[in-house]
């Protein structure tokens, strides 16, 4: 059973140092995506910039030539005179000519290209994004499915963890204050708590030592050794409200020192469960 336990632990924390990874690794990608997205919203002003120049250009009458030199008029059949919708091809025709008109369509065909590029990596670095959050959710299930289904999301659940008699449990409920709130074996103070997010930064006091934790996850579990322990003590919230959570700390049923004081044949039998402690 000692090494079921220690296994699980080992596994345990090592998914937890792999869901660190994958948040920061989800955090740059999504910094890496606002700065794509910043970039795209100034790639659309320029071409609404030179969009605008090319249609003033257009709207522009070309240049009209210098009158032919005069010559003697002569008796003849003078030709019909054509209508005055023939003259827009010839302006369009010569402002098409135009290399200036022709240079502001090779820039305009470059940044095109330049949104289509940077388009498709937005798109990129959102799946990505997904992938990594994904990844991240399967790693914390699989951390669960490793605790043997221990922790628990409502307070019946708790009460379940509680008659099984492996363990203490202390329920919790405190605001988003500075001081620190005794829970168990540990003392606990609520720093900041994003409702939209799921997450929630707290500082621990174990063993006269502060132990900081920042955007820990809705039912995410946090986990740390004490000197008299024999197993880590686990907190767990499984709610978070607006400047507020509510949740629970376990710890192992008896101390080192019980154990050892108690002898081979009368070690106590962890049918006897404490009645579960709420705040």
């Amino acid at each position: 059973m000692g090494a079921l336990v220690i296994l699980l632990l080992g596994t345990s924390a090592y998914s937890l140092a792999g869901l660190v990874h994958e948040r920061r690794r989800a955090q740059n990608l999504t910094a890496s995506n606002e700065a794509l997205l910043a970039s795209l919203r100034q790639m659309q002003n320029q071409v609404q910039l030179v969009s605008e120049k090319l249609n003033a250009m257009a709207a522009q009458p070309a240049a009209i030539p210098p009158p032919a030199p005069m010559v003697q008029e002569r008796p003849a059949v003078r030709p019909a005179a054509s209508p005055k919708k023939g003259a827009s091809p010839r302006k369009t025709a010569r402002a098409t000519d135009d290399p200036r008109w022709r240079q502001m369509q090779a820039k305009l065909a470059d940044q095109q290209r330049e949104l289509d590029a940077t388009q498709k990596q937005i798109n990129t670095t959102r799946q990505e994004a997904s992938q990594a959050r994904k990844e991240l959710q399967d790693n914390l299930n699989s951390t669960r499915d490793e605790l043997g289904g221990s922790i628990a999301r409502t307070h019946d659940e708790l009460a379940v963890l509680q008659k099984r008699g492996e363990r203490n449990y202390y329920e919790f409920q405190i605001d988003k204050y500075k001081q620190f709130h005794s829970e168990g074996p540990v003392s606990l103070s609520l720093r900041k708590v994003n409702v939209k997010q799921g997450y929630y930064d707290v500082v621990l006091m174990v063993d006269d030592r502060q132990l900081e934790k920042k955007h820990v996850n809705l039912y995410e579990p946090i986990m740390f050794t004490l000197a008299d322990r024999p197993q880590p003590v686990e907190l767990v919230v499984n709610q978070i409200n607006k400047d507020q959570v509510k949740g629970y700390v376990s710890e192992p049923k008896y101390k080192k020192s019980d154990l050892a004081a108690a002898s081979p044949g009368t070690t106590p039998a962890p049918n006897d469960p404490k009645a579960l402690q709420r705040r």
